[in-house]
């Protein structure tokens, strides 16, 4: 009996051609804006702050208390970035110079929240606190410094040291009224309140 010839096993079918490379297609959608960042009131006094030809020709200096002014909107928008003056145009810039010795009351801001910087010399500031009761935190604050308040923010500002102090402060919405207070053991106790057009 003739044995059955072998046959050779069938050559593997050739792998499939790779599929040619799609070009990369580019988008031509515009990416979104980063979100603009807002600088705020803070960020507003020190940008003023770091210019002293703005307010160094507008200091005055009185013996007999601290001098205020308002700050024209459109002498600061020169010197503030664009993308502060939409935050600048719902503001109120005070400048205002401390010779030694000289400070305000404890006190809020009204309604107002805002911030000030220290443009030149050293304020101390003294912060009510109210728990565990209300205690005093003082803080010198030196050129350069800023502190940002809400409306609820109860401070008193000094000049302790012995040079003179120049500080600019933004309040948002602007400053309408103070309401000044002592404190006693049991709490805050409000003494007045002063506002704006009357008082100063």
């Amino acid at each position: 009996m003739t044995a059955a010839p072998v046959l050779p096993a069938p050559a593997p079918a050739p792998a499939p051609a790779p599929a040619p490379a799609t070009p990369a297609r580019h988008s031509t959608a515009r990416r979104p804006e980063p979100p603009v960042r807002r600088a705020g009131a803070a960020g507003i006094a020190v940008a003023l702050a770091l210019h002293p030809e703005l307010w160094e020709p507008l200091v005055r200096y009185r013996e007999e208390s601290r001098w205020t002014s308002l700050l024209d909107p459109a002498r600061a928008a020169a010197v503030l970035d664009p993308s502060q003056h939409e935050e600048l145009a719902g503001a109120q810039v005070w400048l205002l110079s401390w010779l030694p010795g000289q400070g305000t009351p404890l006190h809020d801001h009204g309604r107002s929240a805002g911030a000030f910087a220290v443009a030149a010399g050293t304020l101390t500031e003294r912060v009510v606190t109210r728990s565990p009761g209300p205690q005093l935190v003082t803080t010198d604050l030196t050129t350069g410094r800023v502190r940002w308040f809400g409306p609820r923010h109860v401070h008193q500002v000094r000049n302790d040291g012995a040079e003179p102090a120049v500080s600019i402060h933004v309040y948002t919405p602007p400053l309408r009224s103070m309401n000044t207070y002592r404190v006693e053991p049991t709490g805050l106790v409000r003494t007045g309140t002063e506002r704006a057009g009357v008082d100063w």
